[in-house]
């Protein structure tokens, strides 16, 4: 299987994401790693969650209009909007998955890959 649309600077829309969603107070924010594990439909993942549906609204929003005003990127898709438990936005070779906490945690898309790397980044106080 062929991977997706890679974008132009991952490592930069990676950035730009986890600032996306820092602004907006997201919690337990983590990149999973596939680029090193072949037959991914991507090469990462950006989750985290919020605690309230309006604070997943707004975490989604920050991450679609950081990308679109600074890189001039949409996603190719995007799901949830509409009950706000668990949306995604599809980005290519980034799927960002943000999350309402009980339904994090009734997932637990962390859990499904043991041998991709994880990097975990701090909560802003």
């Amino acid at each position: 299987m062929a991977k997706r649309k890679r974008l132009a600077d991952d490592q930069a829309i990676l950035q730009a994401i986890i600032e996306a969603m820092h602004e907006k107070k997201a919690v337990d924010i983590l990149t999973i790693n596939f680029s090193e594990i072949k037959n991914t439909i991507c090469d990462y993942f950006v989750i985290c969650h919020g605690m309230s549906k309006p604070q997943v609204e707004a975490i989604s929003d920050s991450v679609y209009g950081k990308l679109r005003n600074t890189y001039s990127i949409h996603p190719q898709a995007i799901e949830g909007i509409h009950n706000s438990e668990w949306i995604l936005l599809d980005y290519g070779s980034i799927v960002v998955h943000i999350f309402q906490e009980y339904t994090r945690h009734f997932y637990r898309l962390e859990d499904l890959w043991a041998d991709a790397k994880f990097i975990y980044y701090d909560n802003i106080a």
